[in-house]
């Protein structure tokens, strides 16, 4: 591959994380991941040298001092971690109270069973949440002791349109949750450096730890349930009409347009223009 072409992947991957918070494993990652190419770390952090010299700066180890702690796990599902709820809230997609507590047990229904410990911040937003864990181990346990592009759209959507409004709607969720899956992916298989003195696993994914948890002398934590029951739970709050901002017709119609468009992948760059261009469509 030329020198020039390499050069540019790296720079369009920069240029996702306008924060300069990724190093030159994570950029190598993403490029291995989203467009299956391998690229040296060393050729990676001299381009973002030359490109981006005020990141590193940011991250100069004497900057600012983290307090670490060592972090504890037995091994799957021991323990589910949650928080940050209120993140979109300030592009106006909220995600609260009921719609924590269908996605809380969408996940459970996914693996058939709950974690041993459940840790969040204890909000207000999480009491059904709370409420579904703690029946559903008496149930079936009883023995037991997760903005700046927002801004783009400035004079271009009005949100007083129900027209515009229904479609920004489609398109950001439909973005966010295909941005959501992609850093799923890359979390998953995001290979931890060795460090012998970590309690953790290193030199592997938490994909592959997770897996062969034996193999890391982990314990399997997950109490099972009956999924036919967190089904009739889930219909019961309302089923996925909770986690849904248009209607099941509505996104049809908006995906056929898009299709007819054949838009280059959707992206934060390129979201607001792909609206502009469905907007006379609907």
């Amino acid at each position: 591959m030329p020198e020039l072409d390499k050069q540019q992947l790296v720079i369009d991957e920069m240029a996702k994380d306008p924060n300069s918070k990724w190093g030159a494993w994570t950029i190598k990652e993403c490029l291995l991941l989203g467009q299956s190419v391998h690229l040296t770390r060393d050729f990676i952090e001299k381009t973002m040298h030359e490109e981006q010299p005020q990141g590193f700066e940011l991250h100069e180890p004497m900057v600012k001092k983290i307090k670490q702690s060592v972090l504890v796990c037995l091994g799957p599902h021991h323990e589910w971690s949650g928080d940050g709820h209120d993140k979109l809230l300030a592009i106006g997609f909220p995600i609260w109270g009921e719609s924590i507590g269908y996605l809380f047990l969408k996940l459970v229904h996914e693996y058939g069973g709950i974690p041993i410990q459940m840790s969040t911040d204890c909000g207000s937003e999480l009491i059904t949440v709370y409420g579904f864990a703690n029946a559903l181990r008496e149930e079936f346990a009883s023995d037991l002791p997760i903005d700046i592009y927002w801004d783009t759209g400035a004079g271009i959507y009005n949100a007083s349109g129900l027209k515009q409004d229904a479609l920004v709607q489609w398109l950001w969720l439909t973005l966010i949750q295909a941005e959501l899956d992609r850093l799923k992916d890359r979390f998953n298989n995001h290979v931890v450096r060795l460090d012998r003195g970590k309690f953790l696993p290193s030199r592997a994914s938490p994909n592959i730890a997770f897996s062969l948890y034996e193999k890391y002398k982990g314990d399997y934590g997950l109490q099972l349930v009956d999924r036919e029951v967190i089904v009739k739970l889930m219909e019961d709050m309302g089923g996925k009409d909770l986690i849904r901002f248009v209607s099941i017709e509505y996104a049809a119609e908006v995906q056929q347009v898009l299709d007819s468009l054949d838009p280059p992948e959707l992206s934060m760059d390129n979201i607001w223009d792909v609206f502009q261009e469905m907007l006379p469509h609907m």
